[in-house]
């Protein structure tokens, strides 16, 4: 591997796919041979194991899998083997995993769409799109995100399926601040930077005192990794600062393009009057939460869904005011992003691919018991509907809720791998949608129907070497612009001469390249 290219999430998918696998290419690899997998009357035959590597968003050993494992064995009959390791480190595994050898490998795996993308690329991953289109799910007329489903192809098929929406996130504005500045909710970005203003030179938290506040913080000014925009979309609106495709299907990168730029000098136009937070460009997400815990700003671009509850909830601790007002996106804006998801790969080592697919993936999406396991657990373990005080909150015989986590005590569970305001499925018998809080499923339900998904950027060659340096150098330029001031020619001349154009041209030719390979398939 090239000791210059930086591993980050962003792209190392392709780079250890193309190194770790030896470029095999999609039929370098291919699922065991000679093994019986249907019955004499025509039934898969269920395989007697099942071995998973999954992130921490399965339920962990100390988050009770174990009780998760046996529900699950009791429902299908087989056994089931998790490879779980730290999700801090969870890439690293997967890397060591796919390099030791085809043997080593699980029957099937959780990757990013990054990875995703790279290690079927490589061969690795188990063509499921016959199985798919044959199957009971997509027959069962249950579906109701084919579009997310259909942005996992590559070339058109399939090597791993989704069983949610990505999700992403959408704008919060406290309802107290625009009360106290007596405006309405924006709905044009003119409004918007109005409301900015009156949040940063007026009394918005009622305090006395005029211009000890900010507007909005943030994470970072762009993003590592797709959508890079997602905490800061007003100021982006439709630019954007990778690769994605025209009209025509032709790939470009907007990073280039005179939207982007337009965009950095909006950026910049509110930063330099204080209605961004001036450690934007060191923030962690922690840090940006506790400031609009602390009441220091007002506006905060987070996910939508389980985290407006928590917002409004660390609010009303905090003896704030907790109303919130998620954002529909303003004029200009037009959507918010939604990320790729993750998906459910089958390697291809797997001896009985057909039935981890319709035992394993299938039936995360059964709309009964196996749903019910992924999206919220172990009845008594994670969730229960006896009548008790839990956590302080007080429920009736028969109504669901929450038990105390065993990972984060004073908290209570409110999902599993599955979140159940992002489902892909009608589920009509979903047991615990009603202890969804309004402010989550408000959120989700304004950000369904406000948003676009996110483009999935195929792996190429180029896009694992360049890529991560490529990205550092975006980064370190919207920075220049944005926080030092200089001049967008200026700093563009300065992406040229540290070769930002050569890499994006170089990516860009592969990806078309790509493109017009596929397409003559």
């Amino acid at each position: 591997m090239n000791k210059r290219v930086r591993c980050t999430a962003a792209f190392a998918a392709a780079v250890m796919a193309a190194s770790l696998l030896g470029g095999c290419g999609q039929n370098g690899v291919t699922a065991p041979e000679n093994v019986e997998k249907y019955t004499a009357d025509g039934e898969l035959i269920k395989p007697e194991k099942i071995t998973v590597m999954a992130d921490g968003t399965v339920f962990t050993k100390r988050n009770g899998r174990d009780a998760f494992e046996a529900r699950w064995e009791e429902l299908t009959g087989i056994d089931i083997e998790f490879i779980q390791p730290d999700h801090s480190a969870y890439y690293d595994v997967v890397g060591q995993t796919f390099a030791s050898g085809v043997k080593n490998w699980p029957d099937v795996i959780l990757l990013s769409s990054t990875y995703y993308s790279g290690y079927a690329e490589e061969g690795a991953l188990w063509d499921l799109t016959e199985t798919y289109e044959n199957s009971d799910l997509k027959k069962s007329g249950r579906l109701t995100g084919e579009d997310v489903i259909d942005g996992m192809r590559i070339g058109g098929r399939l090597y791993g399926l989704p069983v949610n929406r990505g999700g992403g996130c959408i704008t919060y504005v406290k309802k107290k601040w625009l009360d106290n500045c007596n405006l309405e909710v924006p709905t044009n970005y003119d409004e918007y930077m109005n409301m900015l203003k009156a949040f940063t030179e007026g009394d918005p938290d009622g305090n006395g005192v005029n211009g000890d506040t900010y507007a909005l913080s943030a994470a970072g000014f762009m993003g590592e990794e797709s959508p890079y925009t997602n905490y800061l979309p007003e100021f982006y609106q439709e630019s954007y600062p990778s690769f994605t495709k025209d009209e025509n299907g032709v790939w470009y990168d907007g990073f280039m393009e005179q939207e982007f730029k337009d965009s950095l000098l909006r950026l910049r136009d509110a930063y330099v009057n204080g209605y961004v937070d001036k450690e934007t460009l060191t923030n962690g997400t922690s840090d940006v939460r506790n400031k609009f815990y602390e009441d220091r700003c007002g506006v905060f671009t987070y996910w939508s869904g389980t985290w407006a509850e928590n917002l409004r909830s660390n609010l009303a601790k905090n003896g704030l005011d907790d109303e919130l007002v998620p954002l529909p996106p303003i004029k200009e804006l037009g959507n918010y992003i939604e990320r790729t998801p993750a998906v459910w790969c089958i390697t291809n080592s797997c001896k009985y691919p057909e039935a981890v697919y319709k035992y394993f993936i299938e039936s995360m999406m059964d709309g009964g018991d196996m749903q019910t396991l992924w999206t919220y657990g172990v009845e008594g373990v994670h969730w229960s509907v006896q009548a008790e005080t839990v956590c302080g909150n007080t429920y009736e015989q028969g109504q669901f809720h929450g038990l105390e986590s065993m990972d984060k005590p004073g908290t209570q569970y409110t999902k599993g791998h599955m979140d159940p305001t992002l489902s892909i499925v009608e589920w009509e018998n979903d047991p615990g949608i009603d202890s969804v809080a309004p402010a989550a499923k408000r959120s989700q339900e304004i950000f369904n129907e406000n948003c676009k998904q996110s483009l999935m950027v195929p792996s190429t060659t180029e896009m694992a070497t360049y890529n991560g340096d490529l990205t550092t150098l975006k980064r370190s330029i919207v920075a220049d612009v944005v926080v030092q001031g200089m001049p967008v020619e200026e700093a563009y001349q300065r992406f040229e001469k540290e070769h930002g154009v050569k890499w994006s041209n170089m990516i860009v030719d592969s990806l078309n390249r790509l493109a017009e390979a596929e397409s003559s398939r």
